[in-house]
Order: C-alpha cells, then sequence, then structure tokens
C-alpha cells in the first residue's frame, strides 16, 4: 500500500544578519518557530544563510576582497558544534524538517570553508550535509569543491528529500543521481544575485530552473533565495563605489514552491523579505510518471550509465602503525615467495 505525505512546506526569503553567526542563527531559529506556528512541517532557507554570501568576490579583486574573506573564515561553523546544536534544537522543539545554508569551516583548515547545504529532520538529528560540487564562478576564490559522498536523498516524514545548492540546478547529472534514488521533494538554495550581466533576469533565471527539474522529475520543488539587506550594501560600499546600485537591482530573487507540472503553487516572493507557504500531495508526482519517468519507463538504461563516485575526499589518509604492520604480515608469505629481502 502506497501512502505519500501530504504537508505545508515552507520557503524563507530572507538576509542573513551578514557576518554574525550567532545573530543569523538566532533569525534562523526565530523563522522555524514561525514557519512551525503556520502548520509547515518542512521549512527551507536560502544558500549560505548562515551567515554571509561573499559578494565582495564580485565587486572587487581578490587583494580587497580578501580581509573580508578572513572575515568570513572567522564566522564559518564547524559540524559538529555548539552553533550548529542550536539549529538541531530548532527542528526538535517545533518539531518540523529544516534544509539550510551555511558556510562551513574545514575541520583540516581554518582557511577552507565549503558552501554547504545540511538537512535535519523533524526530530532533530543531522540527516545530511552535502557540500556545493563546483562553486560558481566568483565563488571559486571563496569555496572549496564537494564531493558526492552527501549526493544523497534523505528519508523524511514528508518523504524522500534532496538538496542542491544554486548552480548545482542547472548541473543536469547531479540533479538526476537525486531523481535516481526517488526524489520526490527537492530543496533548491539560492542567493540573490544582481551582479550577473545587466540584461539577465535573476528571478526569472531560478524560477526556470527550478521548473525544469519540477517538470523532468515530476517532483515538487521548494526554492529559498536571500535578499540583499541595507547592512550588506552598506559593507559592500566600503570597497565598491557602485556597489549601492548594483546590489540594489530588482528581480533578482525568487521564493516559492513549483508543482510536478513545472508550475507555481500559490504566490511567490519577488525580492522581499518573508516566508511563502504552500501545500504539498506527493500522490501528484504519479499520474505525470505514466507520460515521462525519466528514472523509470522512461529512459534506456541499456544505453546510458551514470556512475557516480561516492568516495569522502579528504586530505590524507592515514595507516596507523598496528594496521602497517599487519599489512606487511598479510603481505609476508607472497613476498618471500616473490624472492624479497624481508628482516626477521
Amino acid at each position: 500500500m502506497l501512502n505519500l505525505p501530504t504537508f505545508k512546506a515552507a520557503a524563507v526569503q530572507a538576509s542573513p544578519v551578514f557576518l554574525d553567526t550567532n545573530a543569523t542563527i538566532d533569525k534562523a531559529c526565530a523563522l522555524i518557530a514561525e514557519a512551525a506556528e503556520n502548520g509547515a512541517k518542512l521549512v527551507a532557507f536560502p544558500e549560505v544563510f548562515v551567515s554571509a554570501y561573499p559578494y565582495w568576490s564580485w565587486l572587487a579583486n581578490p587583494l580587497v576582497g580578501s580581509p573580508w574573506f578572513e572575515k568570513l573564515c572567522k564566522s564559518a561553523i564547524e559540524i559538529p558544534s555548539t552553533e550548529f546544536s542550536r539549529l538541531l534544537q530548532a527542528a526538535k522543539s517545533h518539531a518540523i524538517n529544516v534544509v539550510i545554508g551555511l558556510n562551513e569551516r574545514s575541520a583540516h583548515s581554518v582557511g577552507t570553508l565549503y558552501n554547504t547545504v545540511v538537512t535535519i529532520s523533524d526530530e532533530g538529528k543531522l540527516l545530511g550535509r552535502h557540500r556545493k560540487l563546483v562553486p560558481t564562478w566568483a565563488e571559486k576564490l571563496t569555496w572549496a569543491n564537494g564531493d558526492a559522498s552527501s549526493l544523497r536523498v534523505h528519508k523524511t516524514s514528508v518523504g524522500p528529500l534532496g538538496a542542491l545548492a544554486c548552480g548545482e540546478n542547472t548541473n543536469t547529472l547531479a540533479r538526476f543521481s537525486l531523481l535516481a534514488q526517488g526524489e520526490l521533494v527537492h530543496i533548491a538554495s539560492y542567493i540573490s544575485l544582481p551582479v550577473a550581466p545587466a540584461d539577465y533576469d535573476m528571478a526569472e533565471a531560478i524560477k526556470l530552473r527550478a521548473a525544469a527539474h519540477s517538470f523532468e522529475g515530476k517532483v515538487f520543488t521548494v526554492v529559498s533565495c536571500s535578499t540583499i539587506s541595507e547592512e550588506i550594501i552598506e559593507a559592500m560600499s566600503e570597497i565598491c563605489p557602485t556597489a549601492r546600485e548594483t546590489l540594489s537591482r530588482k528581480s533578482s530573487a525568487f521564493s516559492g514552491v513549483i508543482g510536478p507540472d513545472g508550475r507555481v503553487i500559490g504566490a511567490p516572493l519577488i525580492d522581499d523579505e518573508g516566508i511563502v507557504y504552500a501545500d504539498i500531495d506527493l500522490s501528484r508526482c504519479i499520474q505525470p510518471r505514466q507520460m515521462h519517468d525519466i528514472t523509470g519507463g522512461y529512459n534506456r538504461f541499456d544505453i546510458f550509465d551514470l556512475k557516480i563516485n561516492r568516495r569522502a575526499l579528504t586530505p590524507a589518509n592515514f595507516v596507523e602503525d598496528t594496521e602497517f604492520d599487519a599489512i606487511n604480515e598479510a603481505d609476508r608469505p607472497a613476498r618471500v615467495e616473490k624472492g624479497d629481502a624481508v628482516n626477521e
């Protein structure tokens, strides 16, 4: 018997308290509580909501931006940490699933950051930590590449859920890898990015990408995008005289929910802060797949073969002395047979 959940989803469109981790987590916890009080069982937050996006990399050269990179490193958090545990507790206290973007500092280097999206269950458990696979354009000055160890769909109380950050939602293979794991709810987190070419409508581009994934995969997509606060504009005006003009451009943020037919459910938010709500019935993902089920009957797996390397990437692989001795001892008979010198 197939029983698919129905629930209310919330998409937050807001700005962080710029480079203030604790204050931003306070804001996130308040928004989690608000979404839960309004009946939501899932709330999605923007890309790197905790607690800054590196706009300086778009507005200034690397030398000017480097002191801001240091500030970002100092405000980034590790997982686990005291700061992160507050988000876990908020999800548990309000019985709501939370997907939120943050700047994650590597445990191996104070100068290595990841653009990370975390998925937290309504029981306050960390389900997944996805690091953006490839930082986009100027973002390469800030974040290291992630890997596919976290390219997973999670079983949640609101159904099979996957998440990607910003430009990853244009990566066809990354999206397909989630669909192939049975994804029915997709979280697409974004930042408001008015620094693109002047004729580029960022809000429309975000909606288009979300609609494409929903229509192709016959899934629901919850889009959460950040906004640019006056605080951010004033900070960036210190390093770029045109920062206000650039960062104030309209139609740069879109948040909303897209159905499995590729159409927006309810009224989305464009540019303004707030929370978008939508009722989701996952049974609506069934009938459209009779026409196009790209992870099932509408594909040719005898022709196409997608392989994904889920090995976690680390700076080094250490073999302890006891392991090394065991390896040598296990290999000893073979080396003796080959005539290799063996010290007794």
